[in-house]
């Protein structure tokens, strides 16, 4: 509620260490599983669109919490933040019951239109055992985004850094030592998740600003309305991501098969981790954002806007010079062992060179697109991602991997281009958005 540009660093360094940490759930199972081969690489790259769906959901519902509890905070109204808090739960149960059912019962059929007909055993082994702990995906999402709205990140980095160090332990036990292949990786990550959610529950029945007491629950429809408005877009662009990753690894199989699939697998487990920096900026920007808007400081949502742009850049830069120049030594992460995937040394290599372009840009959109969350326009956001995920990537891709028949490099530059239109149209947008927003409230005083 101070200073935005102190506000914004204040939240945003922890959360970049939690959410880095968080990441490295899918990294880490990556670099163990590519010890097993590229079947076993590929399986699990076929699986991801789906957690990402489910991990989407639920981060989105988590945003919904962080800009509408955040919103009562600012406004002071403890009691309301309370209830909402209590709607998220409800929303938890409701989401997992929901995606749990579905995803188990379709599982094998939308692998298989997928295109994951060789490594289809694989996949159903790691699906069948992740999907079952989809419990535990959905409610540590929504607990960070509960967290995250009172301003506690030192809650929400310890709990990210508990899970991803036990994950990192529990998968060479399970996949190795217990010779379970990529159905241990599977378990190791459940177990994680499963121990984080016992954390944050404990927590929560007293160390939280934010309170749970079933006797001052009060239905609300409005709060399911206004966690749903940011919660769903939130959700359904991470919907829109993984439609991205299974358009993107049939055009791969086209063009590459399998290693194509392996080498986007792999790498785009390091990308996703370059990514979070910016995301957790974005992330803080929400409830930032909320919390003004609910005390009417409509001036400092700009400073928060452009300061978080300029502060993400300037990390990214550094980053994509240091991966530029030791691209090949992160490839070996994915080729250390036969019958490994040692045969990718050089495509994973070229794919982290090219994606340090994609990287650049990507603050400028992701933060933009966080703003219309924490306004409470979440299909503003919504728009930004389909037009840039599912037209403009998808179709350079495309265009540049097939009609041009650049091979799988075109589908990396087809990221890459994609993504800068639409993190430019993202920031005009918001831009002009903030203006109005600032320009209305000085007609009204």
């Amino acid at each position: 509620m101070g200073d935005p540009k102190k506000a914004v660093l204040k939240l945003s360094i922890p959360m970049i260490i939690a959410m880095i940490i968080n990441s490295l759930y899918a990294f880490i199972d990556g670099v163990w599983v590519a010890g097993l081969g590229d079947a076993s690489l590929a399986a699990i790259g076929f699986v991801n669109p789906l957690y990402l769906i489910v991990f989407g959901v639920s981060n989105g519902i988590g945003a919904g919490a962080t800009a509408v509890i955040s919103r009562y905070i600012g406004s002071k109204n403890k009691k309301e933040a309370d209830n909402a808090a209590l709607h998220v739960i409800l929303l938890t149960i409701i989401i997992t019951i929901i995606f749990t059912a579905l995803i188990l019962i379709f599982l094998k059929p939308i692998l298989l239109t997928m295109g994951a007909g060789p490594t289809i055993n694989l996949g159903m082994e790691y699906g069948n055992i992740l999907f079952l702990g989809t419990i535990f995906i959905v409610f540590s999402a929504t607990a960070y985004g509960i967290l995250r709205a009172e301003g506690n990140v030192i809650k929400t980095t310890y709990a990210m850094l508990f899970g991803a160090i036990l994950n990192m332990f529990l998968d060479p036990i399970f996949i190795y030592y217990l010779d379970l292949g990529v159905a241990g990786a599977a378990i190791a990550t459940v177990i994680s998740m499963g121990l984080v959610s016992l954390l944050l529950l404990y927590w929560f029945k007293g160390d939280t600003y934010i309170k749970f007491s079933l006797k001052d629950f009060i239905y609300k429809s409005k709060l399911i309305k206004e966690i749903l408005s940011v919660g769903l877009p939130a959700g359904v662009e991470f919907f829109l991501i993984s439609v991205l990753a299974i358009t993107l690894n049939a055009i791969l199989m086209i063009v590459s098969g399998v290693d194509g699939v392996a080498v986007y697998t792999g790498g785009w487990r390091f990308v996703a981790i370059v990514m979070v920096i910016p995301i957790a900026i974005g992330t803080s920007v929400i409830a930032i954002t909320g919390a003004n808007l609910g005390a009417k400081r409509y001036e400092n949502i700009d400073i928060t806007h452009s300061y978080a742009i300029k502060f993400g850049t300037l990390i990214i830069v550094i980053l994509s010079i240091a991966i530029f120049i030791l691209a090949p030594y992160i490839s070996y992460l994915f080729a250390y062992t036969p019958p490994g995937s040692e045969n990718l040394l050089g495509q994973m290599t070229d794919f982290l060179r090219i994606t340090c372009l994609f990287y650049l840009f990507f603050p400028l959109g992701v933060v933009s697109s966080s703003v219309f969350q924490g306004l409470g326009k979440g299909l503003n956001s919504l728009i930004i991602a389909f037009i840039r995920a599912l037209i403009l990537q998808i179709v350079f891709s495309y265009v540049f991997a097939i009609v041009l028949n650049l091979g799988q490099t075109g589908v990396w530059y087809g990221i890459v281009l994609g993504n800068a239109i639409g993190a430019i149209i993202a920031y005009i947008w918001s831009k002009i958005y903030i203006s109005k927003l600032s320009n209305e409230d000085e007609k009204f005083c």
